[in-house]
């Protein structure tokens, strides 16, 4: 069942490693949650300023967003091995990969299904607390389905984790910004709305509709039981 928010939000700060569609989407609504919100990417601060004046951010570096209560990773998936584990050490680590063959080329330990793409970050950077959420939604419906607790058209996200601090530190950041949570179980359960599975994207609406379909915490479990690794 969908998990609200069952614990007091504590964090004060998000910072954004990617500043992409999801990146940005995310920041747009913490920040209207009122979270300080620190957007970050390869290319420096100068070229996220007048995004981050727009949503009421700030611009910073890596190091910077890194430094945040919560740090959302969220940049293509071939990349992730330049990112610098230590900067995520203790960190709650939200992470948005999807896996695209034809972008970050083929990765053996998905392709035989030895791990998925959470574990791989977490393996990488193996004293943060990875959890996986954001990715299977488009970035319109997120910024579009919002609705405030107790709205009976408020849908749940989908998170995965193997630190039950992180995941309720993450459940309640995801609370704040319009959405309950329902949560999956461990990274090594995540596949299960990774990328072409039932529940991945199309779950929300289709993209056409820019506004988003609501969907219940049934609906969505029925989609997590369907996939087939």
């Amino acid at each position: 069942m969908p998990r609200r928010c069952g614990v007091p939000l504590r964090m004060t700060s998000l910072g954004t490693i990617g500043s992409g569609n999801i990146g940005s989407t995310v920041a747009r609504l913490a920040v209207a949650a009122g979270h300080d919100v620190v957007l970050s990417n390869s290319r420096g601060p100068d070229t996220l300023r007048e995004l981050a004046a727009e949503i009421g951010a700030r611009a910073g570096t890596t190091a910077d967003a890194a430094a945040a209560d919560v740090v959302l990773v969220t940049v293509p998936l071939e990349v992730y091995p330049d990112l610098d584990p230590e900067l995520l050490a203790g960190k709650v680590v939200l992470d948005t990969m999807n896996y695209y063959p034809q972008r970050d080329g083929q990765i053996a330990e998905l392709d035989d299904k030895r791990s998925t793409t959470s574990g791989l970050l977490q393996a990488h950077a193996p004293q943060a607390k990875v959890v996986k959420a954001f990715n299977n939604i488009y970035f319109k419906h997120l910024l579009n389905l919002a609705r405030p607790e107790g709205d009976p058209e408020r849908s749940p996200l989908l998170i995965a984790g193997d630190d039950e601090s992180a995941k309720a530190l993450a459940g309640s950041f995801i609370g704040s910004l319009g959405y309950d949570v329902l949560d999956t179980g461990s990274l090594a359960e995540s596949w299960r709305f990774e990328r072409d599975r039932p529940a991945y994207a199309a779950a929300y609406g289709t993209f056409e509709n820019e506004a988003g379909a609501p969907i219940t915490a049934e609906r969505l479990q029925e989609l997590l039981d369907e996939a087939v690794r």
